[in-house]
């Protein structure tokens, strides 16, 4: 089944600590090697991401991304071990979640117009 029809969120108070979103973007952040380059990549604003970004690294007991400004050689921002850590438990939690549910969401959408 695709993970994607789950959106489990990790939360923490009134905030989402890590959801399928911040999951992604910090994928992308790995990928890309910087928060800008992660946004455009996702199609979403510098703004939204740092936003994200923010949430994440407040929420956890760790920074789940570390950035470096700018200068010659440019800024960028890294996933921690720590980040890379929780996105490796979040998307088991995922698979996990899943494959329990898959036969109960395929008789449902079955039912669906």
């Amino acid at each position: 089944m695709n993970s994607s029809l789950l959106k489990i969120h990790i939360p923490r108070g009134e905030e989402s600590a890590m959801g399928p979103g911040k999951a992604d973007l910090l994928d992308a952040i790995e990928q890309a090697g910087s928060i800008s380059g992660a946004a455009r990549a996702m199609g979403m604003s510098y703004k939204r991401a740092w936003d994200l970004v923010d949430t994440m690294n407040r929420c956890f007991r760790q920074p789940l991304v570390e950035t470096a400004t700018g200068g010659s050689h440019g800024g960028g921002a890294e996933v921690t071990d720590f980040g890379r850590d929780i996105l490796m438990r979040y998307r088991a939690i995922q698979h996990t979640a899943s494959a329990s549910v898959e036969d109960e969401v395929q008789a449902l959408i079955a039912l669906l117009a």
